[in-house]
């Protein structure tokens, strides 16, 4: 049990995140997944290796927050973070001059004050193990493209929170990771009506990512 490394990921139900879950668990990673519709997710964690703690519900949620922490500290962990759930906003994506505030509350509140809060619940522990918090973001976050002021703003402001906490925490790998363009179902939502069949599939990029968990390089912006 002690040799045993174990992960939380947040958004595991589908995408990124299930892709993910599914590449760690090969690996012999112990799991604790979490996503806001417990039918999926439960559908999901079916299909994993190994039997993944499952936990439904909303990272902005702090009695949800605490259940998954508390979840991979009975495991043993954690020892490593990936704060991958996040929400586009509305759809078609609005220009700012007409971007709803209340709604890019929200988006502010899921995709930054949610992974913050539970990286500090996990972050006692990830300092004595050594740990890492993978916070996924997007190009959206340093480019400018039109319509994305919302989702890419906030993951402007998570990658600045990362690097800000790779200086404070030393012990702790913080990684900022942007996959690329894939075929998920949010990016779907960015495009409605639109063939997205060229963008490749989320499991692409799981070697990728797991050649960065064995090499290890220091905390900082990665690019799948």
């Amino acid at each position: 049990m002690d040799n045993e490394r174990i992960a939380i990921i947040t958004g595991a139900s589908r995408g990124l995140g299930l892709a993910l879950a599914a590449g760690l668990a090969r690996e012999g990673w112990r799991l604790v997944i979490d996503a806001r519709d417990g039918e999926a997710l439960a559908e999901a964690a079916w299909g994993l290796p190994g039997q993944p703690a499952v936990i439904a519900g909303d990272v902005t949620d702090p009695g949800h927050r605490a259940a998954l922490v508390e979840a991979a500290t009975r495991a043993g962990g954690p020892d490593l973070l990936i704060n991958n759930a996040g929400i586009l906003g509305p759809t078609p994506l609005p220009a700012l001059a007409e971007y709803p505030l209340a709604v890019l509350r929200e988006v502010y509140e899921v995709n930054v004050f949610g992974p913050l809060a539970l990286a500090q619940l996990a972050l006692p522990a990830l300092r004595g193990r050594g740990g890492t918090i993978v916070n996924v973001t997007s190009d959206a976050a340093v480019e400018p493209y039109p319509g994305w002021g919302g989702y890419g703003s906030a993951k402007a402001a998570v990658e600045q929170l990362g690097r800000v906490l790779a200086v404070e925490e030393p012990a702790v790998r913080v990684w900022t990771v942007d996959p690329g363009d894939l075929r998920t179902r949010m990016h779907q939502e960015a495009f409605p009506g639109e063939d997205i069949s060229d963008r490749p599939l989320p499991e692409t990029v799981v070697p990728a990512f797991l050649k960065l968990l064995a090499e290890r390089p220091p905390s900082g912006r990665v690019r799948l």
